[in-house]
């Protein structure tokens, strides 16, 4: 067939040279050996057919990879496979975290494999099977059931298998080699869940109406990683047990952190996680001091609305350098809940309030209908300068002024929401691989992996520069860059097309690798 315009074109290389399109990718295979990650996925993950096939920890690496790499989906592992050069370097990796005996084994399986080095993507979706537990499903069914004959139903969470229990312990074993490199003393933890939307005829429909899973995440704002992951149906609502995963997430925190900060939005206004931290019931960490955002029910804007008008002060954030006003302000309200009553000896809660005016004025005749916002609204003045304001909540037991509590919990929007949308748009946490929820969680477990190895990437091996850039720009100048793989001498060579540049990179890159493995554990 011809091809026209440009004179160029396009042919199959019959000599299956060992070309990569990914020269760069291979720091990520010597970045997670260097920190035992593939060691802990072989122990993690063991099953007893792993000799005779690929095992999970090999499909579950090459997961990690196609996350790395830009894919979305289970069958990208086929474009990985297609790549003959990488698969030369996917080869030793394969091997790594083996005994002796085992990669005699291995040698066995993969000559049977022939030219691929890599899992198939139907051999990764029958290892991926292994995470999900029919019972599990089977019991939410009946949970559905019951709810739906009583007409009253509680929210059901499936609890992890052996299998997905070995995934988070990878996911520990990666936090903590992060700590013994890199320490850090305080630990300011982001819980906030994210809907993940789907058209899977099995998933349940969450509180916007549509087919979800609603994954509740724990981020470590010091250290830029993901501590804890909870994958959920649609139906649980975002701050559903938050309690018990906040233990679990302090429970996945390394040795070294002292001292711990909780932030979270209205879903952690619940009374016993605000107890639990203010009144110090963690046994290691004592008391957590906290901001949380407060549900603006028709109590608190009774208080609000008592706040006298030279009470509200302007709220100013800083910008390069110097402070800008917001447009909206802030003031100390005088509200006390029944379950926070005062003690002599017990806890303070402070609660704050914001307000901004609404720039949108209402038009003539529909009044009514602009009232219905998504957002909690109050009206402040008298006669003609009676404006409407948008208000907003929060609570905390810290003793810092106020308009720093307010900035200090807003930082949360700058960080753990914003690995949110690289969680579903950068990486393949946007697209569920099945109907079942088990391979679903395994899948979003993965992917939180290769975030925070791409976190681990940026701050403790590229360093200055690179810690703000978004995954794309870690793709474009890092791993797709092209390179040929050469045999020679026992070893593999890797020849890059581009130049200096990208050689002083990646060998600044590896040496760096070299002394985190180095470091003592």
């Amino acid at each position: 067939m011809p091809q026209t315009l440009l004179p160029f074109q396009y042919e199959k290389d019959p000599t299956r040279s060992k070309f990569t399109a990914l020269g760069g990718l291979p720091l990520f295979l010597d970045l997670m050996t260097g920190l035992g990650v593939v060691t802990s996925l072989r122990r993690n993950l063991a099953c007893k057919s792993d000799m005779n096939g690929w095992s999970v920890s090999d499909v579950v690496l090459a997961l990690i990879l196609v996350n790395l790499a830009g894919g979305e989906c289970v069958e990208d592992l086929d474009r990985l496979n297609a790549d003959v050069g990488f698969g030369q370097l996917m080869d030793l990796a394969n091997r790594a975290g083996y005994s002796r005996q085992q990669r005699r084994a291995l040698k066995r399986k993969l000559a049977k494999l022939k030219l691929r080095k890599l899992p198939s993507k139907s051999a990764a979706f029958r290892k991926l099977e292994k995470f999900h537990d029919p019972q599990q499903e089977q019991e939410k069914a009946r949970r559905r059931e019951q709810a739906r004959e009583s007409g009253k139903g509680k929210s059901y969470i499936q609890k992890p298998n052996g299998m997905l229990k070995g995934l988070l312990a990878v996911l520990r074993h990666l936090v903590a080699a992060v700590q013994q490199r890199s320490r850090q003393t305080t630990a300011t933890l982001d819980q906030d869940a994210t809907l993940v939307e789907t058209l899977k005829a099995e998933a349940l429909r969450c509180y916007k109406g549509y087919k979800a899973y609603q994954p509740l995440n724990t981020y470590w704002a010091e250290q830029g990683l993901v501590v804890h992951t909870e994958f959920r149906d649609g139906n649980v609502p975002a701050g559903f047990e938050q309690l018990r995963v906040l233990r679990e997430a302090l429970e996945n925190l390394p040795e070294g952190v002292e001292k711990v900060y909780l932030r979270s939005d209205t879903a952690g206004y619940q009374q016993e996680l605000l107890k639990y931290c203010a009144e110090g019931k963690n046994e290691q960490f004592g008391v957590i001091e906290f901001a949380v955002g407060v549900d603006v029910c028709d109590e608190f804007k009774k208080a609000v609305a008592e706040v006298e008008e030279d009470a509200w002060l302007p709220l100013k954030k800083q910008v390069g350098g110097e402070w800008v006003d917001t447009g909206q302000e802030w003031a100390e309200v005088c509200y006390v809940p029944n379950w926070a009553g005062y003690k002599k000896n017990g806890p303070r809660y402070r609660y704050l309030a914001t307000r901004e005016p609404l720039r949108q004025l209402e038009l003539p005749g529909v009044e009514q209908e602009q009232r219905e916002l998504p957002f909690p609204t109050m009206e402040f003045g008298q006669g003609d300068e009676k404006r409407k304001y948008k208000v907003f909540g929060v609570v905390t037991n810290r003793d810092l002024a106020g308009d720093e509590v307010i900035g200090w919990l807003r930082k949360r929007c700058g960080y753990s929401e914003q690995v949110h949308a690289v969680m579903k748009e950068d990486l393949g946490g946007g697209r569920m691989p099945s109907g079942k929820f088990g391979v679903n969680a395994a899948w979003w477990q993965v992917m939180v992996l290769a975030l925070n190895l791409s976190e681990v990437m940026k701050r403790l091996v590229l360093g200055a520069g690179w810690t703000t850039k978004r995954l794309k720009a870690l793709r474009f100048r890092l791993i797709h860059i092209g390179a040929r793989v050469v045999e020679k001498g026992r070893r593999l060579w890797i020849r890059l097309s581009r130049g200096e540049a990208a050689l002083e990179l990646l060998t600044r890159a590896r040496e760096r690798i070299r002394q985190l493995a180095e470091a003592p554990g």
